[in-house]
């Protein structure tokens, strides 16, 4: 799969949530940034960020222990980068490179229907979580189901066209 860029709920058409601003550091304007890319320093591979639907360069950023730091162009002090607090981040979707051809963002396959290879509806992507071994879908329908998303094992065929994935999973597992 390609770079994991997850996806809130919370965009816009045309937009892509990558994370969110989660705190303030220091006094000059830098601010806490909870990134949704894997890796976390993904997140600043893009610019300009879309900061809760206004544009915001990213003049300066950097890992900071097991967290990210970034100070936003305009964003001088601390009371500046207060009114950031809480604040999506998110780009244009122009700005992602397109996946390869065997390869998806999950906020793509996010609610697409899901059905087994017999045609039998198990619900839609919620959303996906990263195991270490494989990727999972997390799939709502009268119940919820956990999919590993390994091709040809499990997943079958993604169909962007019908907003379809089959798979080959017992609908009472």
């Amino acid at each position: 799969m390609a770079d994991s860029l997850a996806d809130t709920g919370d965009r816009q058409a045309g937009q892509v949530v990558l994370g969110r601003i989660i705190g303030l550091y220091g006094v000059r304007g830098w601010v806490k940034v909870f990134s949704e890319t894997s890796p976390i320093e993904g997140i600043f591979r893009y610019s300009p960020w879309l900061v809760d639907g206004v544009e915001r360069v990213v003049a300066e950023q950097r890992r900071h222990g097991k967290g990210l730091v970034a100070r936003l162009q305009g964003c001088e002090d601390r009371d500046a980068a207060r009114e950031l607090l809480g604040q999506t981040i998110a780009i244009r979707r122009s700005q992602l490179p397109p996946p390869s051809a065997d390869e998806f963002y999950w906020v793509d396959l996010q609610g697409l229907a899901v059905e087994t290879a017999e045609g039998r509806p198990l619900g839609k992507v919620s959303h996906l979580v990263e195991t270490g071994a494989n990727d999972v879908l997390v799939i709502q329908g009268d119940r919820e189901r956990l999919v590993p998303f390994v091709w040809d094992q499990f997943v079958l065929e993604v169909d962007f066209d019908s907003r379809r994935i089959r798979v080959d999973w017992d609908p009472e597992f």
